[in-house]
């Protein structure tokens, strides 16, 4: 960025900090700026850098790393004159007027984002060379055994040569909450050959007070922080919110190693070894981009900037396990500021994948839109960590916490029942939950295990296992019980550490047997009715060692679903969402031990979380292997060999089931359809032999995108070109997409695929199609049998017809199976049938 740009963003931050005045993008003006103002996104009509040139630049064309230890990069000729036009066109418009500039965007995008009034918007959405003005909006975040479950450790892995090869050369870009520089999943101090950064990749590592040098190394090649838009609000607190790359919420570090973490770190949580982690591509190389902060989340204007710096660096991959907080408003869900920054990013050969959303399990509530963009949803996987405690009726209840057991059998006392004298409930309402050991007697709980209520508190954050365990440790208490607060029925407890011996008990019956036994073996004064002991007695057994074998996976509750929204008004598109599901609950991965992203997890190194935030880093991952393998591989490319090679079974052979409340969920399942889990579940062993791909150039999405009724300014607005230079359109299903989606069938339609054989070491190879019509559907593909070579492609001819009309979407699938082994499937989808 030129000096006058840099010197602007640099007054910037000295004047928020310092809290006196407000500072301007022209130097001479001194009045303030108006209290009406907001961020705005402003794109030009002239292309960006990447749109300017045949691809990808190189180093010598873009900017190269001049010196370590200075970390100066220089900007292309290209680059630096659009920051020009931009600074320009704000003096000319905006001549003696308050304003400031947040970011000038010139790689993947031409625009800029600014600080101005609506007024002053209009105005420059007026101007001939302007052709779009966005108001900024906020986005918000959406393991050990993992690997095994996937089967990396005897699949994928060897075929690259082991986990001290895989992804070795691959730069991943994460977009998130930043990273712990000093955790062991990124020391690049791991045995083996030697461990180069990519000469490709140009990115720096910023030097903060919180991120001193001497951070980034040969595994972490590059962090940087975005936070203009959110210091133009003025919700960034420099102390509190780390303006830095260092990750002060815990998702950033969490997500990094999911995908990326080295292989083998021991996990060790409140004192218990948990077994060793590592990512799905434990030797790939990681780039952070921090754009969110752990008090207020972030804002697209930052995402943006960080999207384009990523793209600049040379990230093979960017992980977003962020989605926005609304659904983008206008013509198409696609024409929004991100999603059309990420689709020059795949022009610049860079695969995305973007967390399809915690926002299930109602339809349409997907997060990530475009079809540039890989989708993943989140299931459940085959490990679970479960205790037990034994009553002194020899009543055994079983619940959930790792946490150590008793060895013998200790009194139980209800946390009600222990109140200091001159405390009563109504002084102390919320007693029950165990949040205050002032309330307490010490002498009535010491040595015995407390029992406290789990109540909706817990879910929304105000309550916390961990004030309770504080509780129970000055109490010197002999364990932790809690029991499931009618306020909390249906939600699902999780696995939370403990460092005393503790049980959740996550089932409502469950937790009224405890009650009943130990209500039963109550013992009161005959004088007063004053409760004075209970008979009572319990052993917990300690659930610190997982069981394996569970029915697995299964599409969880919270996980986002299709069918994806086209716009605002929720029409339907022709797009399958979400690609594919992965692994999202329960997931271990790094933590910093300052985040504050869960207070079950505050001081430790690692947490298990659940979310699509951990389903998409898994896939991301697994991408990496796939690149390493195949370099030349499309973004589009990747996405087939994800998603043709999925499975569509569970571990067990029976159906993919998917959760449909948020209450009870296991007890409302049904099975999967590719509006739940997409084209199934990643399979890494798999999608490293795909046998055909199906590909997509940059030209076929720009032909989708013109095919949009009304979208062709806003094409040139983010793209700089015009849709007059393509001759056709295409509908979204005719995207050679590895599914089909059609939202309004109406009689007869002829559908087009393009096969690709990408198996170097087979000469040929004869493939016979079968496929399954949707209900209300006919469906005939041709040819039925092909033979196709190393490199040939083959085109599909796919006819649907209606035949009876519906509204109720009804699915189908077409697999291929090879004579050398490789099997292809795709699903297909109809929604509206109208039969002519």
């Amino acid at each position: 960025m030129e000096e006058s740009s840099s010197f602007v963003r640099f007054v910037f931050v000295l004047c928020l900090v310092s809290s006196s005045v407000f500072c301007l993008d022209d130097s001479d003006q001194n009045a303030t700026v108006s209290s009406s103002s907001a961020v705005y996104i402003v794109t030009l009509k002239e292309p960006p850098s990447v749109h300017s040139s045949s691809g990808r630049e190189t180093g010598d064309s873009k900017h190269s790393l001049t010196s370590t230890s200075s970390q100066i990069y220089r900007t292309s000729n290209r680059s630096a004159s659009l920051i020009r036009v931009h600074d320009s066109l704000l003096r000319k418009v905006l001549r003696k007027e308050n304003y400031i500039k947040l970011y000038s965007y010139h790689y993947l995008i031409n625009g800029f984002s600014a600080v101005i009034t609506q007024q002053q918007a209009d105005r420059l959405a007026a101007r001939k060379e302007v052709h779009n003005v966005v108001l900024d909006y906020p986005v918000k975040k959406a393991t050990t055994h993992t690997p095994q479950f996937l089967g990396l450790p005897r699949g994928a892995w060897p075929r690259e040569g082991g986990s001290e090869y895989a992804g070795e050369g691959v730069v991943i870009g994460f977009i998130d909450t930043g990273i712990d520089p000093t955790h062991p999943s990124f020391s690049d101090k791991v045995p083996g050959h030697s461990y180069p950064v990519p000469p490709r990749f140009t990115g720096v590592c910023e030097v903060t007070t919180g991120f001193p040098s001497g951070s980034c190394n040969r595994k972490l090649v590059g962090a940087r922080h975005f936070a203009e838009s959110a210091l133009s609000r003025g919700v960034l607190n420099s102390s509190q919110d780390d303006a830095s790359p260092f990750d002060g919420e815990g998702h950033g570090t969490h997500t990094a190693s999911v995908a990326a973490g080295n292989h083998g770190v021991p996990v060790v949580v409140c004192g218990h070894h948990l077994g060793n982690a590592s990512g799905m591509a434990p030797r790939a190389h990681v780039a952070i981009y921090k754009a969110l902060y752990k008090r207020f989340g972030g804002f697209a204007a930052d995402i943006i900037a960080a999207i384009d710096q990523a793209a600049q660096d040379g990230v093979d991959i960017i992980n977003l396990s962020i989605t926005p907080n609304r659904r983008p408003p206008g013509i198409a869900t696609f024409f929004n500021p991100i999603d059309m920054a990420l689709l020059s990013a795949v022009k610049a050969g860079i695969f995305v994948v973007q967390a399809a959303g915690n926002t299930g399990p109602a339809p349409k509530s997907m997060s990530s839109f475009s079809p540039w963009i890989f989708t993943v949803g989140a299931t459940s996987h085959d490990r679970v960590y479960t205790n037990s405690i034994i009553l002194g009726n020899n009543v055994t209840i079983s619940g959930v916490g790792l946490a150590s057991g008793t060895r013998t059998m200790h009194k139980l006392v209800l946390a009600a029942h222990a109140l200091r004298n001159g405390t009563t409930i109504m002084d102390a309402i919320y007693v029950g939950e165990c949040q205050d050991s002032s309330s307490y007697d010490q002498k009535l709980v010491q040595g015995k295990i407390l029992v406290c209520s789990y109540t909706v508190r817990f879910i929304l954050g105000v309550s916390t296992i961990k004030q309770a365990l504080v509780t129970a440790k000055n109490l010197t208490a002999a364990g932790l019980v809690f029991y499931m607060d009618p306020s909390s029925t249906g939600f699902q407890m999780t696995s939370t550490p403990m460092d005393i011996p503790g049980i959740l008990i996550s089932s409502p019956q469950d937790s009224l047997a405890l009650l009943q036994y130990y209500n039963t073996s109550l013992s009161r004064d005959n004088a007063s009715g004053k409760i004075v002991g209970s008979a009572s007695v319990a052993r917990i057994v300690g659930g610190m060692k997982p069981t394996y074998g569970i029915t697995a996976p299964k599409v969880m509750y919270f996980s986002a679903r299709g069918p994806d929204p086209e716009d605002d008004s929720f029409q339907d598109a022709d797009v399958m969402k979400p690609n594919l599901v992965a692994p999202g609950n329960s997931i271990w991965g790094a933590w910093s031990p300052l985040g504050i992203g869960t207070s079950d997890f505050q001081g430790e190194r690692f947490a298990m979380e659940s979310g699509t935030s951990m389903s998409a880093p898994h896939v991301t991952g697994i991408a990496a292997l796939i690149k390493q393998k195949f370099p030349h591989f499309t973004p589009a490319a990747i996405a087939s060999a994800l998603s043709t090679t999925a499975s569509l079974t569970d571990r067990k052979g029976g159906t993919i089931m998917a959760q449909r409340t948020v209450l009870n969920p296991d007890a409302t399942q049904t099975p999967a359809t590719p509006f739940d889990m997409g084209s199934g579940f990643v399979n890494a062993t798999a999608a490293l032999d795909p046998g055909l791909i199906f590909d997509i150039g940059y030209n076929e999405y720009m032909k989708f995108l013109c095919g949009i009724n009304g979208s062709s300014p806003v094409v040139l607005n983010y793209t700089g070109e015009s849709c007059s230079a393509y001759n056709s359109s295409l509908a979204a299903s005719d995207l050679n997409l590895p599914s089909v989606t059609i939202a309004k069938l109406v009689g007869t339609r002829t559908v087009l695929r393009w096969v690709t054989n990408i198996v170097a070491t087979v000469a040929n190879e004869t493939y016979t199609v079968g496929w399954k019509a949707p209900d209300s559907v006919s469906l005939k593909v041709s040819p039925a049998k092909f033979t196709i070579g190393n490199g040939q492609t083959r085109v599909l001819s796919l006819v649907f017809g209606a035949i009876k009309n519906g509204s109720v979407a009804s699915f189908g699938r077409i697999g291929m199976v090879g004579d050398r082994g490789h099997v292809v499937n795709i699903p297909v989808t109809v929604i509206y049938k109208i039969a002519v």
